[in-house]
């Protein structure tokens, strides 16, 4: 994915970088005649980081868990938690276990380069995994295991109530829509799923250490990214 091409294929307005100018109310007083609007935006962070911590504890109590039971840190999730984009990846690995943070090393530099391609930056969306653990020798997580945290996951995602969905890689997409479709059938494709009657579009591509294996699939990531992008202006969702 090249500088150039990228000009090619699209050029995004650099307003949907910046950030949503205040809100004014006018005032009869002698003095302070304009007042920045007060929003509940405060009151919804602290109720989310409290639904959060509650959802982190109960993960963390989980029995019986080979993941859990191998693995050194619980990974919940890192970025805006009042974003309109929740991206979600497989599982954590070394490096993640080791900062306890979302998507590092190289495949998180990859996805920076994926999201900075549509003009979004990552610490401008909310990041997490459909599993929570690191799973041992970074294996694939099983079917069982998969359906086992796909509860908490569904959970995490009506907390942070995204506009949009992206789904990164196959344990992702099989953790939120139940498909056990190859990933090359299902990307690309706009879905949507239901939780406590709210209906969330989803998009499905190829994960950013899938595509350092494979890097002959990036162009079909990218048609995927410009897809993302269209939705966001569809959408007129601002960060």
């Amino acid at each position: 994915m090249t500088k150039k091409s990228l000009d090619q294929d699209m050029s995004y307005r650099e307003e949907l970088l910046n950030s949503i100018e205040p809100n004014f109310i006018f005032s009869k007083k002698p003095i302070n005649r304009f007042k920045i609007q007060k929003t509940n935006s405060n009151n919804n962070k602290l109720d989310k980081s409290a639904e959060l911590l509650e959802l982190k504890n109960h993960i963390n109590s989980i029995q019986n868990c080979n993941l859990k039971d191998n693995s050194k840190k619980l990974i919940m999730g890192d970025g805006n938690i009042n974003s309109p984009i929740m991206i979600i990846g497989e599982a954590p690995g070394e490096e993640e276990e080791k900062t306890e943070k979302t998507f590092q090393g190289e495949s998180g530099a990859l996805l920076e380069k994926m999201l900075k391609a549509i003009d979004i930056l990552k610490n401008d969306v909310y990041s997490t995994y459909a599993i929570n653990f690191r799973p041992p020798e970074d294996r694939k997580p099983t079917t069982q295991e998969i359906k086992r945290y796909s509860i908490f996951l569904k959970e995490h995602i009506s907390i942070i109530d995204p506009k949009i969905i992206i789904l990164f890689g196959s344990t992702a997409m099989e953790s939120v829509i139940s498909s056990n479709e190859r990933i090359s059938n299902e990307r690309g494709k706009w879905k949507e799923i239901i939780l406590k009657n709210k209906t969330y579009p989803l998009m499905i591509t190829f994960s950013p250490s899938y595509l350092i294996r494979f890097p002959e699939n990036k162009k079909f990531s990218w048609e995927d990214l410009k897809k993302i992008r269209q939705k966001i202006l569809d959408l007129k969702i601002k960060f």
